[in-house]
C-alpha cells in the first residue's frame, strides 16, 4: 500500500499527507462523458490492477435508453477490461471521506484498446501525429452557467441568486463586480482545483447571466481533456455547496449566448520542438494553411461531436457569441477559426464551433483529426474573412440529423477516429434523436393545439 501511494501525483500526495484513504473511485467517461465506474474500499484498490464493466455503457443514450450497437454478436453486454492510468489520481475533496479518483482504460478480451470509448478515441488521434513526427497541442476553455436550482424540467432555466441577492445579471462580459457575485463558489473551484493538481489559467464573467470561463494551460491533449473531464464534476459539485447548479448545456437560457468549449491548437515538431505553423524567420508556413483548410473542409462533418445534442443547435445564432460559418480570420472573435494575436512560438488556431456539452475527449479528438486531414490533404484554406463573418452565410448544419448525415458520409474522418467508433456513436445518436422527436413541446402545444 505504501509503495503505491509513494507513486502517486504529487498533488494525489499532497492532498492524503497525514491522513487515511478510504476509497478509490474508478472511472471511465461514456460517450457523453459521464463518468462510469464504481468505488472500491482502497485496500482493494491497492490489491488489483484492474476491473470489469460491460462494454453497454458506451452504446447508453443520455436518457439511459440503448442504442442497437452491440454488433454481429448481439446485446450480449461482454466484459471490458479496465485498466486504471495511475498519472490521472486525483483527489475527490467534495467528498466525506478521503478519496481519490483515477481514470481507466478500455480493452477487450484481446488486450487491444476498445475503439469506442472516447479516451482511446482520442488517443489514436494523437498517435497518428506522433507517427508523422508531431506533437498535437491544444488549450481548451470552458463556459458554463452557474443557475438556480432547478428540480422541475417544464420549468425555464433562471439565473442564481448572486451574493448582493440580486439574481445574476447578463451582458456584463469581463465584469469584476459580476465575478465577485459568484465568489464563494469560485473560491471552492479554486480550492478543489488546488486539490487535484490543475492550474488554472483565468476566470472571467462571459456574456450571459451567471455566466463563467475557466481557462485552461496549453498542454498535452489527453492531459487537458482528462482535466476538462474532472473539472466539470468538480465545478458541478461546488455550485452545490451553495444552493445553485452548474451547467454545460450549450444553451441553457433563451436569448442568452451558449456555452463554447473553444479549443486552440497548436503542433511542434517532436525532433526540435519547433512550433509546425511559423518558419524560420517567424511567418506563417503552408502547414499553418493546410490545418486551417483541413478544419474547412472536415469540421461540418464533425459537428455532430463537436454539438452532440439537439440543445446544441440553438447555440448557433447570428449575433449571438456564437460562429455561424467556418470562416477563418485573425484576432476576429465573429468567425468559426479565429488566430489569436500572438508570437511566433505560440501561432495557434482556434476553433470556436465545440460546445461545452460535447465529451472533451471527443470534442478534441474530433478537432484535431480535422486539422490532422488538412495536414496531409495540403489544400488551402478560402482567404482570410474582413469584416463581421455574421454578415456571411451560414455553413453549419442547423439541426441534428442533418449533422449526423454529414458524420456519417466523411469515411476520411471515420478512418481517423477509428471506424468501429464511427458506427457505434452514430446508431447511438441516431437512437437519441428518435427519442427527442416522440416529445411533444410546450411551444407546440401553445402555437398548434388550436390553431392548425
Amino acid at each position: 500500500m505504501s509503495d503505491w501511494k509513494d507513486n502517486l501525483p504529487e498533488a494525489a500526495r499532497s492532498y492524503l499527507e497525514g491522513n487515511r484513504l478510504d476509497e478509490v473511485e474508478c472511472v471511465i467517461s461514456d460517450l457523453p462523458g459521464i463518468a462510469r465506474g464504481k468505488a472500491v474500499p482502497a485496500k482493494k484498490f491497492a490489491k488489483q490492477d484492474s476491473f470489469f464493466l460491460p462494454d453497454s455503457i458506451f452504446y447508453q443514450t443520455i436518457t439511459g435508453d440503448w442504442g442497437e450497437a452491440a454488433g454481429e454478436e448481439g446485446f450480449i453486454e461482454r466484459d471490458m477490461l479496465l485498466r486504471p492510468d495511475m498519472s490521472t489520481a486525483s483527489a475527490a475533496p467534495w467528498t466525506a471521506d478521503w478519496t481519490l479518483q483515477v481514470i481507466h482504460d478500455a480493452y477487450d478480451r484481446k488486450g487491444e484498446a476498445v475503439p469506442y470509448s472516447p479516451r482511446n478515441v482520442l488517443k489514436r488521434v494523437v498517435e497518428l501525429y506522433r507517427a508523422q513526427g508531431w506533437e498535437p497541442v491544444v488549450a481548451p476553455e470552458m463556459e458554463f452557467f452557474l443557475v438556480a436550482k432547478n428540480t422541475d424540467p417544464a420549468k425555464s432555466i433562471e439565473p442564481m441568486m448572486g451574493r448582493s441577492g440580486r439574481p445574476a445579471a447578463a451582458r456584463q462580459a469581463y465584469s469584476m463586480t459580476a465575478v465577485d457575485e459568484f465568489g464563494p463558489v469560485i473560491d471552492d473551484i479554486y480550492d478543489f482545483a488546488e486539490a487535484q493538481g490543475f492550474e488554472i489559467d483565468g476566470i472571467t464573467q462571459e456574456g450571459g447571466a451567471g455566466q463563467l470561463e475557466i481557462n485552461l494551460l496549453h498542454g498535452d491533449p489527453v492531459k487537458l481533456a482528462d482535466e476538462v473531464f474532472y473539472f466539470k464534476r468538480l465545478i458541478r459539485e461546488a455550485a452545490l455547496r451553495h444552493d445553485c447548479f452548474a451547467t454545460f448545456m450549450a444553451k441553457p437560457i433563451a436569448d442568452e449566448p451558449g456555452s463554447a468549449m473553444h479549443i486552440h491548437h497548436s503542433v511542434v515538431d517532436r525532433e526540435t520542438g519547433q512550433n509546425l505553423f511559423s518558419g524560420p524567420q517567424g511567418g506563417e508556413t503552408d502547414a499553418f494553411f493546410h490545418f486551417i483548410a483541413g478544419l474547412q473542409n472536415h469540421l461540418p462533418s464533425a459537428i455532430a461531436v463537436l454539438a452532440p445534442y439537439v440543445n446544441s443547435y440553438r447555440r448557433y445564432v447570428r449575433d449571438h457569441a456564437a460562429p455561424i460559418n467556418l470562416s477563418w480570420a485573425r484576432d476576429n472573435r465573429t468567425t468559426g477559426i479565429r488566430i489569436p494575436i500572438s508570437g511566433p512560438e505560440a501561432r495557434r488556431v482556434e476553433n470556436r464551433i465545440a460546445g461545452m456539452d460535447c465529451n472533451p475527449y471527443l470534442g478534441i479528438a474530433a478537432s484535431l483529426a480535422c486539422g490532422y486531414l488538412g495536414l496531409m490533404e495540403q489544400k488551402r484554406p478560402s482567404s482570410a474573412f474582413k469584416g463581421d463573418a455574421y454578415e456571411d452565410e451560414t455553413d453549419l448544419p442547423r439541426v441534428m440529423g442533418e449533422a449526423l448525415n454529414l458524420f456519417e458520409e466523411n469515411t476520411a474522418l471515420h478512418e481517423v477516429l477509428h471506424p468501429e467508433f464511427a458506427r457505434v456513436y452514430t446508431i447511438v445518436k441516431r437512437t437519441e434523436y428518435e427519442e427527442f422527436l416522440q416529445v411533444i413541446s410546450p411551444w407546440e402545444r401553445e402555437h398548434l393545439l388550436l390553431n392548425v
